[in-house]
Formats: C-alpha cells, sequence, structure tokens
C-alpha cells in the first residue's frame, strides 16, 4: 500500500473551475478503491461546499500568521481532505483564482507559493500525524512550486506533477522571488526562472521525479514548439520522465442507463430508445420535432482552442443539410453574438443556449446523434468520452486525449469492431466540413451506424484503469 498525498487547487465537489477538479475529485478515489492510503490537501477557500465535518489537526504559526490545517472528508468517500486555513490568502468569496470580473488575484503568487510550502511541511510530517506519503502527486501550476521546495530535503518523498493545461503557467514578475520565501538556490534558468519570469510550472517540470501529462498524445505534444509555450526543451530534456495517463470519466454521473437527467434510459442493448432523448431535446429547445434528422450537439467554451470559428464557417452550408444544431456554451463575446444571429435567421435548424445547464448537457449527449468537438488542442478532453458513452458518434479533430479515445470509422475499423467516430486531422474549416459529410452518409446506413454507437458505449473510460498506470508509476518512483 502507498502513501499519497494529493495535492491540488481545486478538486470536486468541493470546488470547481475546470478538469483539474474532475481529476482530483475521481483519481484519489479510484486510488482508494485500489487500496491505496491517499490523502487530499488543498486551500481552504470561502467558496469550498463542505458537508462533512471539520476538525482543526494542526495550528502553527508561518511568517506571523495564524494557520490551521483542518481535516475533513471528500464527499461520498472516506479519503481525508487537508484543508490549508489562512484567511489572509483565502478567505476570498467565489472564485479560486479571480475576482468577479474575472481579473487574477493580485496576490495569486503569495497566496499559491504559500499554499505549496504548507503542503511541504505536511509531506515532511510535521504537523504531528505521523503520517508521511511515499509520493507527493502535484497538479498545474498552483503546486508547481512543492516539488521545487522537496527537491532541498533530506528524505523526502517521491514527486509526481501532472499537467492538465501546459497553457496555464504561473508566471509572475522576477521580483517577486524575494516578498515569497523561496530559496534563492531555486532561481537559475534550470529552476524556476523562464526569460526572467518566476515560472511556478517550472518548478514541477524541472524537480518532480516524474512528469504525467494527461493523455499519450499531448504528452507528445507538449514536446513540440507547436505545443510546447517556450517549455518544449525543458520536456524533452524530460521525456525519461514523462508519460501520458488518460483521464477516466464519473461513470455514476454519466452513465445513460442510470441518468436521472434524461427523458428515456437507454444501454447499449436498448439504443433504439435513444430517439426518445432526441425528440424531447428538439421540444425543450424548441426545434421542430423530427425523428429522421440528424441532431448535432455541441457543449464548449466558445474559445478559439475549442474551434468554435471553423464550426461558425461550417453551418451555413450544414444548414442546407438535414440537420439540427444545438449549442450549449459560453465564451468569446463576438462569437456568442455570431451564433444568435445564425439561430434567428435558421430558428428551424440552430438552437444556441448561452452558459451552462447540467441537465440540458446531459440531455444534448442523450439526445443528439452526433457530437462536434473540432478542438484546435486538448490534453484530454471529457464530452467526447460523455459522448461515446450516449451512443453519441463525436467528431473530433486528432489532438490531444481527443486522437487517444475516439477510433476513426473506417472499412477496417468497423469490419474489427473498433471504429466509435469521425477523426479529422487539419484545423480549418474544410476538413471538419468533409468530417460532417462522412458523418452525414454513415448517418444514413443504419446497420453501420448501429454498430458505431454500440462499439462506442462498449468502451471502457472508467478511472480505474487511469488508476492503475498511476499506481504502475507510483512503484516504479519508489523502487529508484
Amino acid at each position: 500500500m502507498k502513501k499519497i498525498l494529493f495535492v491540488t487547487s481545486e478538486a470536486h465537489p468541493l470546488i470547481k473551475t475546470g478538469g483539474l477538479a474532475d481529476v482530483s475529485g475521481s483519481l484519489p478515489k479510484a486510488l482508494a478503491e485500489l487500496s491505496q492510503d491517499v490523502r487530499l490537501i488543498i486551500p481552504n477557500y470561502q467558496g469550498l461546499k463542505l458537508n462533512n465535518d471539520v476538525h482543526t489537526l494542526f495550528s502553527m504559526r508561518v511568517d506571523n500568521m495564524d494557520i490551521k490545517i483542518l481535516e475533513t472528508r471528500l464527499p461520498d468517500s472516506s479519503i481525508p481532505v487537508w484543508l490549508v486555513d489562512c484567511h489572509e490568502f483565502f478567505n476570498y468569496p467565489g472564485n479560486p483564482y479571480t475576482d468577479e470580473e474575472g481579473n487574477p488575484w493580485p496576490n495569486n503568487a503569495e497566496r499559491f507559493s504559500f499554499f505549496c510550502r504548507i503542503a511541504v511541511i505536511c509531506a515532511m510530517d510535521k504537523i504531528g500525524q505521523h503520517w508521511k506519503p511515499d509520493i507527493v502527486h502535484c497538479n498545474d501550476w498552483q503546486s508547481g512550486l512543492v516539488p521545487a521546495l522537496l527537491s532541498l530535503e533530506k528524505d523526502r518523498p517521491a514527486t509526481v506533477f501532472t499537467v492538465h493545461n501546459l497553457a496555464y503557467q504561473g508566471l509572475f514578475s522576477a521580483s517577486r522571488m524575494v516578498t515569497l520565501n523561496v530559496p534563492g538556490q531555486l532561481w537559475n534558468p534550470e529552476g524556476l526562472e523562464f526569460h526572467n519570469m518566476l515560472s511556478f510550472i517550472k518548478g514541477g517540470l524541472a524537480y518532480a521525479d516524474c512528469i504525467t501529462t494527461v493523455s499519450p498524445s499531448y504528452a507528445q505534444e507538449i514536446q513540440t514548439s507547436a505545443f510546447g509555450y517556450g517549455l518544449e526543451g525543458l520536456l524533452r530534456h524530460r521525456k525519461d520522465n514523462l508519460i501520458g495517463i488518460i483521464n477516466g470519466i464519473d461513470t455514476d454521473q454519466w452513465n445513460p442507463e442510470t441518468d436521472g437527467y434524461i427523458h428515456q434510459r437507454y444501454n447499449a442493448d436498448s439504443v433504439h430508445d435513444k430517439v426518445r432523448n432526441k425528440t424531447e431535446l428538439q421540444h425543450r429547445v424548441q426545434l421542430p420535432v423530427n425523428e429522421n434528422v440528424a441532431v448535432f450537439g455541441l457543449i464548449s467554451r466558445l474559445v478559439e482552442q475549442k474551434g468554435i470559428d471553423m464550426v461558425l464557417d461550417c453551418l451555413p452550408e450544414m444548414v442546407n443539410m438535414p440537420m439540427q444544431f444545438v449549442l450549449l456554451g459560453s465564451g468569446d463575446k463576438s462569437v456568442e453574438i455570431r451564433l444568435q444571429h445564425l439561430a434567428e435567421l435558421y430558428p428551424d435548424k440552430i438552437a444556441i443556449r448561452l452558459g451552462y445547464d447540467e441537465s440540458l448537457a446531459h440531455l444534448i449527449e442523450a439526445g443528439a446523434d452526433i457530437f462536434l468537438m473540432p478542438s484546435r488542442f486538448e490534453p484530454c478532453g471529457l464530452n467526447q468520452m460523455y459522448s461515446q458513452r450516449y451512443g453519441t458518434i463525436p467528431i473530433v479533430r486528432k489532438t490531444g486525449g481527443l486522437a487517444d479515445t475516439v477510433i476513426d470509422t473506417s472499412t477496417e475499423t468497423l469490419a474489427n469492431g473498433t471504429a466509435s467516430g469521425i477523426v479529422f486531422n487539419d484545423a480549418h474549416s474544410g476538413s471538419l466540413l468533409e468530417a460532417i459529410k462522412r458523418v452525414m452518409l454513415l448517418y444514413n446506413m443504419p446497420e453501420q451506424w448501429r454498430k458505431m454507437q454500440v462499439n462506442a458505449m462498449r468502451k471502457d473510460f472508467t478511472w480505474r484503469q487511469s488508476a492503475q498506470a498511476y499506481l504502475r508509476l507510483y512503484e516504479n518512483l519508489n523502487k529508484h
């Protein structure tokens, strides 16, 4: 049994801004189910949703501030969660990283370097718990200083650093080094320095014993200048310690057999019942109810990364096909305006819902025939896995986790029972439109279509496989 301290700045359902929270809420549970001793450590934000008892484990003074380590449990589990309680840094409303206007808190460097220092104190068993982890597993830039700080400790645990999205790096002015109490020996081009800026993520990339990322393809992509954001040289240098492990999904929450949000539950053997969700979806978003047209779904942040500009380019041609398009999302205001304009022009073809609505998200996954996900880059991605689980055929670009989880449909993959979607290569609207035309042809071949749906629904996207891969990694680290 391994003792694992999981260091994260967010974890579902305690607090969530993105995919990091989903991983931090699911992977520790999957590891615990493999009989590992896992504990989470997270800042005690004002916005945490705590429904279990909270008690004080340890009190101390650090930098003339009173700090407490509180303990609670991860909901629906027996996993202990340690909360770093520091009013000066974490007792802010709302989002962990930004104010109500969406601007980063001006003291984020101080807040998260402090969190990292406290995590190290806990990892070195200095809080009176007689529990010292074998592995400290850190995630994204907010915990990036932990492997760097631990590298200075004698008899330290092994460290793993997971990159969920390399685009977010925690870059701050070099002058912050002084105010953050970060040891000077970490400040060098091989350490925390990045073009005369202080880089939190480099703390993880340069000092962790092993770097992981959330899909095998993304692990390759971040070693190139197109996806490496200036860190590709360091990542190539560390390629022997870099591995991609695909995320799982929450198969309890996303399960068409038990989903309380959908109109008609179904499974791979009753996939013909899926059509009832389609008519319910059409009804809900006020599109003409028609079982025969192909319904395309899209749930996304409306930003360039997600390829929404390519979708906008294709829509004027798509409306001439026997199809409907349902979108749920928010983001770039100019994109929102263009989408709403198209919905007004084609009210029988296009339904746009801005914002986020959990029940509608589930109904789109269950009710759409086809799911669009033409991302320019996608470290892992979740919706392409949800879609397959719901027998909704995804159209994805061959990048990151999309490339690793969707098998393109061809004569060969239909014959060997692996075809589960449509994959296209180039990040431009011409390639996406070709993929859409391909999917429309397949949609009109009921036998092949049913085969693809069943293949997709039978794939294993549980966290168990990912947790086993992480466990093998932890065991190898402790042998060295």
